[in-house]
């Protein structure tokens, strides 16, 4: 249920505050082979058979490369002041090394020109997920060499729009590319090798620390870097000491893996010892840890749902429920020894336990590490199984109601100090979800498939409300 607001909680939200939506370009642009774009690892994967839901890819996805004009007109009229939008590697950079493509540069310059125009706020993510296969081929992220061609790609890419774009964000969910693309396999480049997702959790460390200094090399001064992370929000089941340690294990292995050379310039004290079984870390270089703790301007957090784990029984140990996909390999190194377990409550499309507390709790740890450093919540959503009816109309009222819930626990958590600056709904519109295919809505627009004509859902609706009074409009009652 959403939560209520109380008498020391403020009704309204900052007058600054940034109320978005985010998307990612593989998922949205289609326009695969258009103007010197080479494959992605999720080319390659998409169109490998078995990996996707229907063996469905995004060569199309939703067109959004021909019609970003009108995409970014709905957000105008939504009432939306800022996109989170991320650029495609391969559109850019071909081989992911060498000169840029300017026919690639020429959309996203042409995308920020459009959004500015209309008093949209552009945020851009150089990474989301999507490597050029070339540098997949050469050895992806376990390889040492590709946060290097990542530092150049962010210099390409922060020289073209830096002078029009202020909010710049390296990573999205390092944890994701790390873990689901090289220990599970689920998500590109489909690689199952836990040894290897340690190496590349690494390298997408030093990918960050490198592209932020590239960034700064090129940008004004006043410009925002920052990464984004979905570091776990993980409880034990019990507090037992043996649930505690295995909570312990996984919150190191979500973010701490990634957080603690990012903001302190050193990974946590369990993890080398809980992972000795995969890997000696060999690959951590002198030097390293400086090159990656990087001053950072803020700090995105994407949140969608709490995990529950406990030590495992000689019963649980495999196969596990954690909520990232159907594989018989897990996403967490060395973790054998812990269970997953479905937290209870509503359920989204995916699965997912609806849980606004944890959204709360996950700003006031970082409030917590990091006193002072600004947050934004740069994705928070949900999918649920929208249909339009007999008139054309989308109602979506699950989503009103998640989002009146975590839009009322960011607001708490600003009343208890947190310095949220702005959020991102997950996502703008309905879009192709990886290895779902098409099969999961997460949009607050909707997207017909077969003509491409968006239509707002009624959460579109409401959210542009919320954006344009800075208030939280009522509810109704989901059916």
């Amino acid at each position: 249920m959403p939560e209520p607001a109380t008498p020391q909680t403020p009704v309204t939200f900052p007058s600054a505050f940034l109320w978005g939506a985010a998307t990612s370009a593989y998922q949205i642009e289609g326009a695969v082979r258009e103007d010197g774009r080479t494959p992605s690892i999720w080319d390659t994967f998409s169109h490998t058979p078995g990996k996707t839901a229907g063996g469905e890819t995004g060569d199309l996805a939703v067109d959004h490369y021909h019609r970003y004009r009108d995409d970014v007109a709905l957000m105008a009229d939504l009432g939306l002041n800022a996109y989170r939008f991320s650029v495609s590697w391969s559109r850019v950079q071909p081989t992911g090394r060498g000169p840029a493509v300017q026919r690639g540069l020429d959309f996203y310059r042409k995308l920020v020109d459009e959004l500015l125009a209309k008093g949209i706020k552009p945020a851009v993510t150089l990474y989301h997920w999507d490597l050029p296969q070339e540098l997949e081929d050469a050895g992806g992220w376990p390889a040492r060499d590709t946060a290097l061609r990542f530092a150049e790609y962010a210099a390409i890419v922060g020289e073209a729009l830096g002078d029009r774009v202020e909010q710049w964000i390296t990573l999205n969910e390092p944890w994701c590319s790390a873990f689901l693309g090289y220990a599970s396999g689920v998500h590109a480049p489909g690689r199952t090798d836990p040894a290897a997702s340690l190496r590349a959790a690494h390298h997408l460390n030093l990918a960050h620390g490198l592209g932020a200094v590239a960034l700064r090399s090129v940008m004004p001064a006043r410009n925002s870097v920052a990464l984004s992370l979905n570091t776990s929000v993980v409880r034990p089941l019990s507090q037992q000491p043996a649930d505690l340690v295995a909570a312990r294990k996984i919150d190191d292995l979500s973010g701490g893996i990634f957080h603690g050379p990012i903001l302190h310039g050193a990974y946590p004290e369990h993890l080398f010892e809980a992972t000795a079984s995969v890997t000696d870390w060999s690959f951590v270089q002198d030097g390293d840890l400086t090159a990656i703790r990087q001053p950072l301007d803020a700090l995105g957090l994407n949140y969608y749902t709490p995990t529950l784990v406990s030590a495992a029984d000689a019963d649980s140990r495999a196969p596990r429920s954690d909520g990232h996909g159907d594989s018989s390999h897990s996403p967490w190194p060395a973790a054998e020894d812990v269970a997953f377990h479905q937290t209870p409550g509503e359920r989204t499309e995916m699965g997912w336990t609806v849980d606004p507390t944890g959204l709360h709790e996950l700003i006031m740890r970082y409030t917590r590490e990091v006193p002072g450093l600004p947050l934004y919540i740069t994705e928070n959503g949900a999918a649920y199984d929208d249909k339009p009816d007999s008139d054309g109309r989308v109602h979506d009222p699950e989503r009103v109601n998640y989002l009146h819930g975590h839009l009322s626990a960011v607001r708490r958590a600003l009343a208890d100090g947190a310095d949220v600056r702005g959020y991102y709904l997950w996502s703008l519109m309905d879009n192709f979800e990886w290895a779902y295919g098409y099969d999961k809505r997460f949009g607050s627009v909707y997207v017909d498939y077969v003509t491409l004509e968006r239509t707002p859902k009624s959460s579109a609706l409401w959210y542009g409300r919320a954006a344009k009074t800075g208030t939280l409009p009522s509810v109704e009652p989901a059916e």
